[in-house]
């Protein structure tokens, strides 16, 4: 693991579900109360995606639980959040999920140095048949590795 940096969450179902081509770190604008329930360890990207509007790219579905010691000024756990990139980034995200069976995902949600930040995916869905070869692989690879520590190989 890389030097400052605490993983608060990732998304396996994004590595399951999808191929993942390229990968970004961005920036989150958050609020207050949700730095502090990050800081607890309070979010699930399990349904989240990304999506350009006007020219910015956003975090959709992402879920950041409400800050337990917050009173009435709490946030909206599932609201859309602004991803901070720079703008020939997100021309060139956006000109990529265009294209027929790319989208964006979220991949982790973490801290660097203190700092709120989220690595994004370029993805393309897999087909059955994928991910039925990643699971067979998977297990040949767990096996292998048994066998190897001197385990009952199966």
């Amino acid at each position: 693991m890389a030097e400052g940096i605490k993983v608060i969450t990732t998304n396996r179902k994004a590595r399951h579900e999808y191929a993942i081509e390229d990968t970004l770190e961005a920036g989150l604008a958050l609020t207050g109360t949700e730095v502090k329930a990050l800081r607890e360890g309070r979010a699930n990207l399990q349904d989240a995606f990304c999506a350009v509007e006007d020219g910015e790219m956003y975090l959709h579905q992402a879920h950041i639980a409400p800050y337990r010691h917050s009173h009435h000024v709490n946030h909206d756990p599932t609201r859309k959040r602004k991803l901070l990139l720079h703008r020939r980034e997100i021309d060139r995200w956006a000109k990529a999920a265009r294209q027929k069976g790319y989208t964006i995902v979220p991949l982790k949600l973490y801290f660097r140095n203190g700092v709120a930040k989220v690595e994004i995916g370029l993805a393309r869905g897999k087909k059955l048949y994928d991910k039925r070869a990643d699971i067979a692989e998977r297990d040949t690879r767990r096996r292998l590795e048994r066998a190897r520590r001197g385990g009952l190989a199966e």
